[in-house]
């Protein structure tokens, strides 16, 4: 079972690791000195608080917890104090799955709290609640992860690391609708669709893991592919729940042979029909792709100008997809 900081931190003393480094301090009140193994110094200035599991030297100035002094002491980088730490004591590894778990959570209870999302959602055409909690949407208003997941022990350079906040402490995903990329046991990463329209759509800087859903949709012997998340929950809501996405226009190896476990299967891209045939070049070059892992391909072509989310925002209904899926072309 991964470890998160609060339990690293509840599973060991700062005063025993000191003690273990060989540091020795006299009791001062409910504090201990003694000698800054950081610096030399003659005079103790090293105080340790062992309810606060705290340190803070006059000498030198440094303070902080357990894992602020193992970045000092071994001059190591916070990740790697980590895993020394986890090393040194025997202690299971930390996960960055449970980081992400825990942010996309938090983001779900934001959703239903903050107007401006529920409208963008509602604007794109998204109105059954049962939508929103099957495919885990939410919202990141800004300003409130850091202070959630640091009540929980995480560290701001442990999210600095995972992506989740940028150098200067801000939400990576501020005013973003939050896809998570989920796969149980939890997600791989996170996608942030702005409400601005001049804003970034967002990734966190690592792999996307497995289509969109993967876990629900893997078991149909024929699948909808769309580009992007609003797609998908779209023809979620109009009744297709074998529709999953891989943000894009592009597949990776791994998701490719994915799709290829499934005996027979048949896949339908429904790609963009944008103005410049983008959409549909990649559809054509991705089910060739396909067809040489033996599966059935079909092209949906889709009116001019319109995705999956702005065809159902058009009005069409699921009658008149099933009749786009009907006459989609076999490649």
């Amino acid at each position: 079972m991964a470890c998160d900081l609060q339990y690293l931190k509840a599973q060991v003393s700062l005063l025993d690791y000191l003690q273990r480094h060989q540091w020795t301090g006299r009791r001062v009140g409910s504090e201990f000195v003694g000698l800054c193994p950081l610096h030399w110094e003659s005079r103790p200035s090293f105080y340790v608080n062992a309810r606060k599991n705290l340190f803070y030297c006059h000498g030198c100035g440094q303070g902080g917890d357990l894992i602020r002094f193992v970045q000092l002491f071994f001059k190591l980088p916070f990740a790697e104090s980590l895993a020394h730490l986890q090393q040194e004591l025997g202690l299971p590894e930390l996960d960055e799955d449970d980081i992400l778990e825990e942010a996309a959570g938090f983001y779900q209870t934001q959703l239903f709290s903050h107007a401006e999302a529920i409208d963008y959602i509602r604007r794109r055409g998204i109105h059954q609640a049962e939508i929103l909690h099957r495919m885990r949407i939410g919202y990141a208003p800004g300003g409130v992860l850091r202070r959630h997941l640091a009540h929980l022990g995480y560290s701001a350079q442990l999210l600095l690391h995972c992506g989740l906040i940028n150098s200067r402490g801000q939400d990576t995903f501020c005013r973003r609708i939050v896809f998570p990329c989920f796969d149980p046991p939890g997600p791989k990463n996170l996608y942030g669709r702005s409400l601005d329209s001049q804003a970034p759509h967002r990734f966190l800087a690592r792999g996307k893991g497995r289509l969109l859903a993967w876990s629900v949709v893997s078991g149909f012997d024929s699948l909808i592919l769309v580009e992007g998340a609003f797609d998908v929950a779209s023809l979620w809501q109009e009744g297709f729940r074998n529709a999953t996405c891989a943000f894009g226009t592009h597949l990776t190896q791994t998701q490719i042979t994915q799709i290829a476990e499934y005996p027979g299967r048949e896949v339908f891209i429904a790609f963009d029909s944008d103005r410049s045939n983008a959409g549909q070049s990649a559809a054509r070059s991705l089910g060739r792709k396909l067809k040489q892992v033996v599966l059935r391909v079909r092209l949906v072509s889709l009116p001019a100008e319109h995705d999956p989310n702005s065809f159902f925002l058009s009005g069409a209904t699921a009658e008149n997809f099933h009749r786009c899926l009907d006459q989609a072309e076999v490649l």
